[in-house]
């Protein structure tokens, strides 16, 4: 056991005049996570500071926060991996709600723009199961590990300098698990829908959304694939 400083952003709109950091001194247990300090500091120090948790599984994603400069899940970050000086912001590209809580409803937006869901071609089409084994599922499965924890959107630079007009990488993924879905009967609209400024050719391919995903999904790879795909039906070719 020993103590780390841990440096907790604080900040409420509307009646803080500016942002400040306030430190704590946390007792550190063997595999003990930021998310269990945060409960620390709030049971021994501090009980109006504000966070989003749930599943403490990494599972629902709502813990999503920026701990010593990167995107993470509090609940899967262990603090002995960090260090004996941690410090916890909010997530970027979003509006603070108070402290480390941020309003995602940008996020949220930007993610039903691509018709996150699936259309079948017909009233009458069979729900057909795609052999797993077939090489036509392509990297649906792993891209259906998708928590929407924001991650991978509070990192993305383009995100950044676009503003919320830009799709961002966990939408861009979604409509390609959906593109790619030989099943799905409104492929070709979601492929003009996404693949513009304001979506997969405004990916600069940074690939911060790969560095941070929980889920070990790229983003990136399937944008690359978005612009392939839009490219060869722009050529009249097979896609």
């Amino acid at each position: 056991m020993y103590t780390a400083t841990v440096k907790v952003f604080r900040y409420e709109p509307g009646v803080d005049e500016q942002p400040r950091y306030d430190q704590f001194q946390v007792e550190v247990k063997k595999n003990m996570t930021v998310l269990d300090a945060l409960f620390q500091i709030i049971e021994e120090h501090d009980p109006t500071i504000s966070f989003r948790c749930s599943c403490r599984l990494g599972m629902c994603g709502s813990c999503g926060m920026m701990i010593n400069g990167r995107g993470r899940l509090a609940c899967r970050t262990k603090i002995e991996k960090l260090g004996d000086e941690i410090t916890v912001e909010p997530m970027r590209n979003m509006d603070i709600v108070k402290d480390l809580v941020v309003n995602m409803d940008n996020f949220f937006h930007a993610y039903q723009k691509v018709m996150p869901y699936f259309v079948p071609k017909d009233d009458k089409q069979e729900f057909a199961i795609i052999p797993p084994n077939s090489g036509r599922r392509e990297i649906i499965d792993k891209n259906q590990d998708c928590i929407t924890c924001g991650l991978c959107y509070q990192s993305c630079d383009a995100v950044t300098f676009r503003g919320e007009g830009f799709i961002g990488p966990a939408g861009l993924a979604r409509a390609y698990t959906l593109i790619a879905d030989e099943r799905d009967g409104a492929r070709e609209e979601r492929l003009d829908l996404v693949t513009s400024d304001s979506g997969a050719f405004g990916c600069h391919s940074f690939g911060a959304c790969v560095e941070v995903c929980p889920k070990g999904i790229q983003p990136m790879v399937t944008i690359q694939k978005l612009k392939e795909k839009k490219l060869r039906k722009t050529l009249g070719l097979k896609w």
